[in-house]
């Protein structure tokens, strides 16, 4: 069960980011504080926060379980 979810939880979201991109194809600026990010379209912003977080996610649970060994 596990390793089904593992497949079908990324492919939905891969899914639902999919559709929002070809929704939602204008340019958008992030903004924080004085900084201003350069003009992307919106589905690309979503993957990369997608990635990033994956990414982020893998590195902590290594992290985590090498740290009890």
């Amino acid at each position: 069960m596990t390793k089904f979810l593992l497949v079908v939880i990324p492919a939905f979201l891969v899914v639902v980011i999919s559709i929002l991109s070809v929704q939602n194809a204008a340019p958008v600026s992030l903004q924080f504080l004085t900084f201003r990010s350069i003009a992307l379209p919106f589905g690309l912003w979503l993957g990369l926060g997608l990635a990033a977080g994956m990414v982020g996610s893998a590195g902590l649970l290594t992290w985590l379980t090498g740290k009890r060994r």
